[in-house]
């Protein structure tokens, strides 16, 4: 990690609390640093229980490798229970690792080394767009799915659906325009608020899994070369 200092003081909201998981001192100490410097408060632990146990946070940057319990494995808990934005940080740069880790309900994925302003970045994307999920204030009816974003939950036939972070976000995008092909790069954009790991093959992880659990595959379907559409 490229700990690249702050040419001024503190650029960011001070009372953005950020939980570090990190075991490696020699990037977790810079790290840290850097990010107090911009302004967040940071608490730093070294293992994924400690992670578990952690008080709540405004968003957590989470390593794949930890000495106890591997990162997937605590995103993966982390997000059964809570709503917390997750960054993971890794040294792996295949694009499966990404796909898992946005499929167990990472926001984003950095791979290192990075640089400082390159994090920061992605913590103020992150950041943006979960508080422009709290504040969104429609309930979405498309056939017979009912998608209320301000509650995060969805329905069909009034049955609820345990939708993943990003299944919900996807569902809502579609559901927002029924009957309207929404294109690839907008669904990278507006889900992800990025298109930096290049393929659009996580979205058809995630359109597969929704698929699966609103039980009829046909109520998405996909326009080759153009996108998605919901049937309303």
């Amino acid at each position: 990690m490229h700990a690249q200092a702050a040419a001024s003081g503190p650029t960011y909201d001070p009372f953005v609390h950020l939980l570090v998981v990190e075991d490696e001192d020699v990037i977790a100490e810079p790290l840290v640093e850097g990010l107090e410097a911009e302004g967040f408060a940071v608490t730093r632990v070294a293992t994924g229980q400690e992670a578990l146990d952690a008080p709540p946070v405004d968003l957590v940057l989470l390593d794949v490798r930890l000495p106890d319990i591997d990162g997937f494995t605590v995103c993966r808990e982390l997000r059964a229970r809570s709503e917390v934005p997750i960054i993971m940080l890794t040294a792996k740069g295949e694009e499966i690792d990404r796909v898992v880790g946005l499929e167990l309900g990472a926001d984003d994925y950095v791979v290192k080394p990075f640089g400082l302003r390159e994090l920061v970045a992605r913590i103020r994307a992150v950041t943006r767009r979960t508080a422009g999920r709290k504040d969104a204030g429609d309930v979405l009816v498309a056939g017979d799915i009912r998608v209320d974003v301000p509650a995060r939950r969805a329905t069909i036939s009034g049955r609820e659906l345990q939708l993943t972070l990003k299944e919900f976000d996807l569902l809502a995008l579609l559901a927002s325009q029924p009957d309207v092909v929404v294109d690839r790069q907008r669904i990278l954009r507006d889900v992800w608020d990025t298109t930096w790991y290049g393929s659009s093959k996580t979205v058809d992880v995630h359109v597969a899994a929704l698929r699966k659990k609103l039980g009829d595959p046909t109520l998405i379907e996909t326009v080759r070369g153009v996108g998605l559409r919901l049937r309303g």
